[in-house]
């Protein structure tokens, strides 16, 4: 029977705003819209509020024009979150326009993880091309979570895009989410020509591992899904693959294992994976603040630890931005 969130019972059905509520510091992890809010814009930071493109874009802080250019958003969280905000503000001081975009949860757009269009990322894409200070050759893709899911489909369908970063990321496209927990089986988390995007669903929940299971156990049967199996042996662009080895979210290592795997197999484009066994779902991205000794070490919901997931930040981040100005 697929599943719904109903189903968890009403034990878990208790302790699931906790999990989210808890993921809220970790990049792409799920949280409220209230959570999700953004920060102050800046006064040189263009917001965008259209139909199509709701979007923050940050040009780059150098003169050099035209440049390179990243399409960026978070992962479940939804809207225009500040610690996607925080991430592009760092990369345009690198010298990289950075077009931030609600793919859903913001005003107006989808509440739900569902049938998001995958139009709306072209959409954004498309922007980006169009506009004078952008170099059309030097664009980039940059997604977490969710976000990383969103990345590598629209890579794998965009060949204008030159370089690819997918933190904690999935080899497959899931069902989606329903956030009302009303007992309904969620639809296909992204639509094509108004229609459902191929999508794995969810396997048994099995308490011990919580939210994990569902994932975990729903790539048992992806033989009988291989149409959900994102293609990224179409993607034309290297991919830096960064995920967290104790990730208690998804399996994002064994998932990116496995992109990597598929990409070799299939003759695809250059990856390069950055695994940190003792991180967990909060594994890249800028590294976060100073921690506190008290609870630096204390087990996260999402997986592993303030400090494992800031040690991978810190190793990762540089080579991020490496990664995208050697692309780019």
């Amino acid at each position: 029977m697929p599943f719904s969130f109903r189903q968890l019972g009403a034990a878990a059905c208790l302790s699931l705003p906790l999990i989210l509520s808890a993921c809220q510091s970790a990049p792409g992890a799920p949280m409220s819209a209230a959570q999700a809010a953004p920060a102050a814009i800046p006064d040189d930071v263009i917001e965008l509020r259209e139909p199509e493109l709701i979007a923050n874009f940050y040009p780059a802080t150098t003169t050099d024009a035209p440049g390179p250019a990243i399409l960026m958003f978070g992962g479940s969280e939804g809207g225009l979150s500040e610690g996607v905000a925080r991430d592009a503000e760092a990369l345009r001081a690198e010298g990289f326009s950075v077009l931030q975009i609600s793919f859903y949860r913001f005003e107006g757009q989808e509440q739900n993880l569902e049938m998001v269009p995958l139009e709306r990322f072209d959409r954004a894409l498309d922007w980006l091309l169009a506009r004078g200070d952008v170099d059309a050759g030097r664009v980039g893709i940059f997604g977490t979570s969710k976000g990383a899911e969103a990345a590598l489909i629209v890579a794998s369908r965009r060949p204008e895009i030159e370089a690819v970063v997918a933190i904690v990321p999935t080899s497959v496209s899931w069902a989606g989410i329903n956030w009302d927990f009303d007992g309904r089986v969620p639809e296909a988390s992204w639509s094509l020509n108004g229609e459902p995007y191929p999508a794995l669903p969810y396997g048994d929940f099995d308490y011990q591992t919580g939210l994990y299971s569902l994932y975990a156990n729903g790539l048992k049967a992806v033989g009988e899904h291989e149409e959900a199996v994102i293609a990224v042996e179409e993607i034309d662009a290297p991919m830096l693959l960064i995920c967290g080895g104790s990730d208690a979210l998804w399996p994002s290592c064994p998932m990116a294992e496995a992109i990597e795997a598929r990409a070799e197999a299939m003759s695809g484009s250059e990856v390069t994976l950055l695994a940190y066994p003792d991180a967990g779902h909060g594994a890249g991205g800028l590294p976060s603040a100073a921690l506190d000794p008290e609870t630096a070490d204390d087990p996260l919901d999402w997986g592993g630890t303030r400090r494992a997931n800031r040690a991978a930040q810190q190793e990762n981040w540089p080579k991020t931005v490496e990664f995208l100005k050697e692309t780019l």
